[in-house]
């Protein structure tokens, strides 16, 4: 189970003001709006979500640096859990002509405004109950989805995505975290749809509980 980053520099990029998030705004209201999942969440004010999550080719660099580390190739198949609009599953289809992607999440918004090329490999379904047989895919992960899980359908999500994947070592989880009571209080203030709220340690103990075997990354609000 080692950890492997390939996210957080994207991460980094953005500038946030976490006392705004808390001081201007109701953010009771805003996280009950986010936790739908439509147009507000996605393409909406920046209280509610992302503020307009539209594609400018900022997840290329991951798409390599993970095609190259997993060896990716025509005829494997790629399996994005919680993939939103699909920007990495559609820069892994570019990238590797006869690759199979596919994708799979809860917000329709998020898969009816997908991208284009992309929009008919995707499913609406939630990550505790994929649709697919057993051992059908090469590659198996998850970017920032996970934690917006209640534990008990964590649990069952890392099961499928185990179930799913051919070799469960494969397989790659990205989560929101905190090491240090200063990146505890920053995600408290920013999130709004996590539901599984854990610092590094707790994690990597619930990885090893329900059974995870493949590479992990984490982001943090410094």
């Amino acid at each position: 189970m080692p950890y492997k980053d390939f996210v957080s520099r994207l991460h980094k990029k953005t500038s946030r003001n976490y006392l705004e998030r808390v001081c201007e705004h109701d953010k009771i209201e805003c996280a009950t709006v986010a936790k739908r999942y439509g147009r507000e969440y996605w393409d909406g004010d920046r209280r509610y979500g992302y503020g307009g999550y539209t594609y400018d080719g900022r997840w290329e660099p991951v798409a390599r640096d993970m095609i190259e580390h997993y060896g990716l190739g025509p005829g494997m198949r790629v399996l994005d859990i919680g993939c939103g609009k699909a920007h990495l599953l559609y820069e892994f289809k570019k990238l590797v002509p006869g690759l199979e992607v596919r994708g799979v999440d809860t917000s329709e918004w998020g898969l009816a405004t997908a991208k284009e090329e992309v929009r008919e490999d995707l499913t609406l379904a939630p990550a505790q109950s994929l649709p697919f047989g057993d051992k059908e895919f090469d590659l198996v992960y998850s970017l920032a989805t996970f934690h917006n899980l209640k534990v008990m359908d964590l649990e069952r999500a890392i099961g499928e995505l185990n179930r799913v994947a051919k070799d469960p070592a494969r397989a790659y989880i990205m989560l929101e975290s905190y090491r240090n009571e200063a990146e505890r209080v920053n995600l408290m203030y920013w999130q709004l749809t996590c539901e599984s709220f854990f610092s590094v340690d707790e994690w990597e103990w619930l990885f090893e509980r329900f059974g995870f075997k493949g590479d992990y990354s984490f982001i943090f609000f410094e």
